[in-house]
């Protein structure tokens, strides 16, 4: 059960008010998370601004949801693990793939290296080593993507965390901007 209530642009204040507003008025109504996260602006703006940062990411997307899984299922934000599985899904990572982010590694050994990367920093970011940048480097990963997957773990901390404690929970879960529940394959 939810801990805090849903904020709408009629029950939300100030600044959280004029983000519903704005984003509701471009994709017509607001997931739990987002209407939830609305009980303060710094939360949601950030969420906002980050997650809009984090699309322009250069690491493939195939790539970065893995890594939002294997982040996630440790974390233990089911809703967010159903709609990054839901997503890999939609973008063409088959099961297996799935199952193995879920697991922390891949068939493929860079996809293994980037996402045991991600779970480093989750974990323990001061234990990365030159070592792991040169191997990385070594796999066709730039400079850029690698920094991306710090904001993308970072994105996944955020949301994953925000859910836990609002106690947003979901079998089908939604896009958490615009609501709309993925279709299952």
């Amino acid at each position: 059960m939810p801990r805090f209530s849903r904020l709408t642009p009629d029950t939300a204040v100030g600044a959280a008010r004029d983000l519903l507003a704005d984003l509701v008025s471009r994709h017509g109504h607001v997931g739990d998370m987002v209407a939830t996260m609305a009980h303060s602006p710094a939360v949601l703006g950030g969420y906002l601004q980050l997650s809009r940062a984090m699309k322009r990411a250069k690491l493939d997307r195939t790539i970065s949801e893995r890594i939002s899984i294997a982040v996630q299922e440790r974390q233990g934000c089911g809703l967010c693990l159903e709609s990054h599985i839901a997503a890999a899904r939609a973008i063409g990572v088959d099961t297996g793939e799935i199952e193995r982010a879920r697991a922390g590694t891949s068939d493929d050994p860079a996809i293994a290296a980037i996402i045991a990367l991600a779970l480093q920093i989750y974990r323990e970011p001061t234990a990365i080593t030159d070592e792991q940048i040169t191997r990385l480097r070594a796999h066709g990963y730039s400079d850029r993507e690698i920094t991306d997957v710090v904001g993308i773990v970072a994105l996944n901390i955020l949301t994953g965390a925000f859910n836990l404690v609002a106690g947003l929970k979901s079998d089908t879960a939604p896009d958490p901007v615009t609501g709309n529940r993925p279709q299952r394959h």
